[in-house]
């Protein structure tokens, strides 16, 4: 696989499907970030924002960002549930009314497969969307690496979100060598394999990785566009940004984060459930 070769092409990159250069490193609003912390990471240079209706708390907060700096922020949201065209059409309506704004960047199907259905309903409403501009760009979130590698060479979509970590590193064999048939954009998530990066084996003789390195891992990796994290205060976030500002990894330490993820991976079934970023 490919790296980043400096600091300057770090922490920003052109992603392709959005049409615009974006700050890597997104921010989930269901963490327990409050508002004080989403406006200070607006100010740090956060511009993807992951949201939902059922994040009630943090729709207004939202709401107030839009009103103030829409085109600084690139919003991507989707339902839970996505079993037809219909229920995201009015998913849609209702997203745009909550944070009074005219167009979503992202509209993502969420866990396709599992919670979302790829069908020509759900197809032809996004791409209908789409084109009306009231979303963007149209994507979806899939745990199932080989389907999603398929999905980079022959469907519609402009973004993929996809698990991607030291621990779960099979994008780098499923999904990676087919990007480059259309170039969708790629979002990785459950970048410290929901914590159990963070607490390895005790009878692993390493360094325990911090956030900052997981996220790292992930964007040093020229095929990742931009990963999300699910800070849960202000302080949390200020060290992932701290960490992303220090440039890729090198090879020794990329190495030292495989070994930490082959640990874990070996070393108990539950790092593959969750939903952690």
């Amino acid at each position: 696989m490919g790296y980043c070769a400096g600091v300057d092409d770090f922490t920003q990159r052109d992603l392709p499907g959005l049409g615009r250069s974006l700050f890597r490193l997104g921010l989930g609003l269901n963490g327990g970030l409050d508002r004080a912390g989403l406006e200070q990471a607006v100010e740090q240079g956060v511009q993807y924002l992951f949201w939902t209706l059922e994040m009630g708390e943090a729709t207004e907060a939202l709401k107030d960002l839009c009103r103030q700096q829409r085109e600084q922020l690139c919003i991507a949201s989707g339902p839970t549930f996505a079993y037809s065209g219909g229920t995201l059409r009015r998913y849609v309506d209702n997203a745009l009314r909550a944070l009074d704004t005219d167009y979503l960047d992202v509209l993502q199907m969420f866990w396709l497969g599992k919670t979302s259905r790829w069908s020509a309903s759900t197809i032809d409403a996004m791409v209908e969307l789409r084109e009306q501009g009231r979303v963007k760009a149209i994507g979806v979130s899939i745990h199932d690496r080989p389907r999603a590698g398929q999905l980079a060479i022959d469907s519609p979509l402009d973004l993929l979100q996809v698990r991607y970590n030291p621990a779960h590193p099979g994008a780098e064999r499923d999904i990676f060598p087919h990007l480059h048939h259309r170039r969708p954009a790629l979002v990785s998530y459950t970048s410290t394999c929901w914590g159990k990066l963070l607490d390895p084996p005790a009878s692993l003789d390493e360094p325990t990785p911090e956030a900052a390195d997981c996220y790292r891992f992930a964007l040093t990796s020229v095929h990742v566009d931009l990963v999300l994290t699910l800070p849960g205060s202000w302080a949390e976030l200020e060290q992932n940004l701290e960490g992303l500002r220090q440039g890729p990894l090198d090879e020794d330490q990329l190495a030292w984060l495989r070994r930490v993820g082959d640990a874990v991976r070996g070393g108990s079934a539950s790092v593959r459930f969750g939903m952690g970023y």
